[in-house]
């Protein structure tokens, strides 16, 4: 009789550092030009910004929006030669973070998470992407200022919770039929969430973790999405 070959037990660190890494990633190549600049740079205003990346200064700005409400980066008023507003100087928040090689290592990723995902089996993998969306959706609160939570409601966090989305490469909207609900348009995980609709609930897990980082307790979100068939990629609260 033979036997079956025993796999090798993956480490649900492993997992959650592939995830949280994909999910660091972003979608926009002019956005990963600001961030790897300011990392080199800290303190470079927007018009530099604009000149080392050959972009207008206000596509600049509004990256630079979405890096900071992302919780990447951060800025301090820069005084000025002239009268004037002071020019703001923006830097990284976190320099440790990784970022050595080439960007294209996601593909690298992507395969390991494919594996990992089929090694796990579907409940196992849809409970760690749960879980490690929920803890990352903590730790970016502060970011959307969760000191002002007591006077939030479900609709402006959720406004602004699809402006963070947008920045992490979901390309997310409030939804026109529901203000408690987020629909994005993009999955940064492209077809490997098409293959392992569970990652669908890292999305939910975020949006929950986000809510609860902001004063809203533990949430009830719900999920649709495309990789199972729904209309849409919608997260409700």
């Amino acid at each position: 009789m033979t036997s079956t070959p025993v796999e090798h037990d993956l480490d649900p660190a492993l997992f959650t550092a592939t995830v949280t890494s994909l999910t660091h990633s972003f979608g926009d190549s002019t956005r990963r030009k600001i961030y790897l600049f300011l990392r080199e740079n800290p303190g470079a205003t927007a018009a530099t910004l604009a000149e080392h990346c050959q972009v207008h200064a206000n596509v600049v700005r509004h990256h630079l929006e979405r890096l900071t409400e992302g919780g990447y980066v951060t800025f301090d008023n820069v005084r000025k030669a002239t009268a004037g507003r002071p020019a703001r100087g923006y830097r990284v928040i976190d320099d440790s973070l990784a970022m050595e090689g080439s960007v294209r290592r996601d593909a690298l990723l992507v395969a390991l998470l494919e594996m990992a995902l089929e090694r796990l089996g579907p409940d196992a993998s849809e409970s760690l992407a749960h879980d490690v969306g929920v803890e990352y959706g903590r730790t970016l609160a502060p970011g959307l200022g969760a000191g002002d939570s007591s006077t939030r409601s479900v609709k402006d966090a959720m406004s602004a919770i699809a402006g963070l989305l947008t920045a992490h490469g979901f390309a997310a909207r409030p939804d026109e039929t529901n203000a408690n609900a987020v629909v994005s348009e993009n999955c940064p995980f492209g077809s490997v969430a098409t293959h392992h609709p569970v990652l669908c609930a890292l999305d939910r897990g975020l949006i929950a973790g986000l809510l609860e980082g902001l004063g809203h307790g533990r949430s009830t979100v719900t999920l649709s999405s495309r990789a199972r068939g729904d209309d849409a990629c919608r997260v409700t609260a």
